[in-house]
């Protein structure tokens, strides 16, 4: 493996690992199940398989160059994570209203009656409609093709090397926190863990809404 390449899956790794939407949306769906929590980050590759795709076939650079059809994908994108956001605090507050405490198995009976599908759908579309993907993709493979090298092949593996890394790391945190589960779905834990990924979820929505035009 060359320099830039090693370099590169560095930068993945940590890019990919980032916590973010994607990640917040696979510990919450896998608190569910452990099938809703794998699809989900099936889901999350898939949304960065279409990334580098777009970026390798250069549509993602009309993304970047035309303002309007950018920012409606930044609207749509902070719309949807604002939706999980919002689902999710209210599912925390139903949950601190109820005078007993339900047992950890019916702790998150709604997630879990989701259906793997769905929690797919939530997986990519959280991924897809991430607005700042386009410029990173963008912007990150070309400076990881070496001088005189075929831009075409050498993308397409730093793609691949992408959706790789990202579909060994959020099945491995979906599986860790179903793993973790006799503790984390403990209605208290569950309650707290909802709260902060429905704050966390709804700030990063909120922020791509209301904020600056990314570019």
């Amino acid at each position: 493996m060359d320099a830039q390449l090693t370099a590169f899956v560095g930068v993945a790794s940590a890019m990919v690992a980032l916590p973010g939407a994607d990640f917040t949306v696979v510990v919450r769906n896998a608190l569910a199940s452990r099938a809703t929590g794998v699809a989900t980050a099936l889901g999350v590759a898939g949304g960065l398989l279409l990334h580098t795709a777009l970026a390798v076939a250069g549509l993602a650079a009309v993304l970047v160059a035309v303002p309007v059809l950018f920012r409606t994908i930044q609207l749509l994108g902070g719309a949807y994570v604002l939706y999980l956001g919002i689902s999710a605090l209210y599912a925390a507050r139903r949950g601190a209203g109820r005078t007993a405490d339900p047992r950890p198995d019916e702790a998150d009976s709604g997630r879990a009656g989701m259906g793997t599908g769905r929690a797919l759908r939530q997986g990519f579309l959280t991924n897809a409609l991430n607005p700042k993907a386009p410029v990173l993709f963008l912007s990150l493979l070309p400076q990881f093709v070496p001088a005189g090298a075929a831009p075409l092949p050498r993308t397409l593996l730093l793609a691949a090397i992408v959706v790789l890394l990202a579909l060994i790391w959020f099945p491995v945190v979906a599986l860790l926190v179903d793993r973790l589960g006799r503790w984390l779905r403990r209605p208290r834990a569950a309650r707290v863990i909802e709260g902060g990924s429905g704050a966390a979820l709804t700030a990063l929505g909120l922020a791509l809404v209301t904020g600056p035009l990314l570019r």
